[in-house]
C-alpha cells in the first residue's frame, strides 16, 4: 500500500525534476527523498525517474502515467482531510432532525435552522415532520440525531430532553360562534361544547391540558372529535363543528375566519424540548445542540 508521503516526495520531484531543488522544498535530506523514491518503485516494481549524472532528471514513460495518477490522488487526499477537519469541528456530515407541528407554528424550527446554517452551511440536514411518540422511538433507534417534541414524564434510556421554548394555550373557535363576542372567556363558559382534539389517543401532553381545562370548569371535557392534526383541528372550528384547545402561534397558519380567546384563571403552556441521544459523538450533531441551547440563553 503506498504512503501518502511517497505520493508527494514523487510530485514534488516530478515538478522539480531535481533532487536537490525538490528537497529543499520539501524541506527533507536529499538521501531520505531519494530513498523514499527507490522505495516507491520497488513497490510498484517499475522505474518512474531517469537518474542521469550529467542530464536532468526525467520522467520514464511509466513514470509519466503515474504522474497523471499520483496528481488526482493528491488531490483527493488533501480533500478528504479538508473535510475531515470541516467534520470535527461540526461544519460538514448530517443532522437528521424531527419536529412536531407547533415547532413550525412558533418559529422555532425556523429561528434554529437559520441561526445554524449561518455557522455551518456545509451541513447537510433531513427534516421530517413527526409525531412525539415516533420521535422518542425514532432517537432511540438511530433513526434520527434530534427531534423537537412535545415534553414526555420519561424518556429511554440514553435519550435526554431539554426545554427550549414555551407558549400559552388557548381556544380557537369560529369567528361567528356565540363565544367569540368575548374578549376573555371563563373556563364554565366551554361545558357542553364540542371539542375538537389533535392527538387524542396519547397519554401525554394535551390530554392532560384539557383536563386540568375541564377541571377549572368543574366539568370532564369528552372530545367530540379525534383528528390527526391541528390544521385540520382548526378547519373543522372554523367550519363551526367545535373548538379546540390550541397553543398560540397556531395563529399564524389559521384561516381568516378563526378567532383565539385566552381562559381566565388556566394558564397551562404547550413545552416544546430538544430531545437527542446522550452520547452523540457526531460532531455536526453537537454543533446543532450547541447553536439551539444559544438561540435559548439569547431569548432568555
Amino acid at each position: 500500500m503506498l504512503e501518502s508521503k511517497q505520493i508527494r516526495y514523487f510530485l514534488a520531484v516530478a515538478q522539480d525534476l531535481h533532487f536537490g531543488r525538490a528537497a529543499d522544498r520539501l524541506d527533507v535530506a536529499q538521501s531520505a527523498l531519494s530513498a523514499q523514491i527507490q522505495r516507491l518503485e520497488t513497490e510498484l516494481g517499475v522505474k518512474l525517474l531517469n537518474r542521469r549524472k550529467r542530464a536532468a532528471v526525467s520522467l520514464t514513460d511509466a513514470g509519466q502515467l503515474f504522474l497523471a495518477e499520483a496528481s488526482a490522488a493528491w488531490k483527493q487526499l488533501q480533500r478528504a482531510e479538508h473535510v475531515g477537519r470541516l467534520a470535527a469541528r461540526g461544519e460538514a456530515g448530517q443532522v437528521r432532525l424531527g419536529y412536531v407541528a407547533s415547532a413550525l407554528t412558533s418559529g422555532l424550527l425556523t429561528d434554529t435552522l437559520k441561526a445554524f446554517r449561518q455557522e455551518h452551511a456545509g451541513v447537510q440536514m433531513q427534516i421530517v415532520p413527526m409525531e412525539t411518540p415516533k420521535q422518542i422511538a425514532a432517537l432511540a433507534d438511530g433513526v434520527i440525531d434530534v427531534g423537537l417534541v412535545r415534553p414526555r414524564p420519561q424518556y429511554p434510556e440514553g435519550v435526554r430532553a431539554e426545554l427550549l421554548r414555551a407558549e400559552k394555550l388557548e381556544i380557537a373557535m369560529a369567528a361567528d360562534h356565540p363565544l367569540s363576542a368575548k374578549k376573555v372567556l371563563r373556563a364554565q363558559d366551554l361545558k357542553g361544547e364540542a371539542f375538537i382534539v389533535p392527538q387524542f389517543n396519547e397519554s401525554a401532553g394535551f390530554s392532560n391540558n384539557l383536563r386540568r381545562l375541564g377541571e377549572l370548569g368543574g366539568y370532564l371535557i369528552d372530545p367530540a372529535y379525534a383528528v390527526n392534526d391541528f390544521v385540520t383541528a382548526v378547519s373543522m372550528a372554523c367550519a363551526g363543528y367545535g373548538v379546540v384547545l390550541a397553543p398560540q402561534s397556531l395563529k399564524n397558519f389559521s384561516p381568516r375566519d378563526i378567532v383565539f380567546r385566552h381562559v381566565d384563571g388556566f394558564d397551562d403552556v404547550v413545552q416544546l424540548m430538544m430531545a437527542y441521544r446522550s452520547r452523540e459523538p457526531a460532531p455536526a450533531v453537537q454543533a446543532f445542540l450547541k447553536v439551539a441551547r444559544r438561540l435559548v440563553s439569547d431569548i432568555t
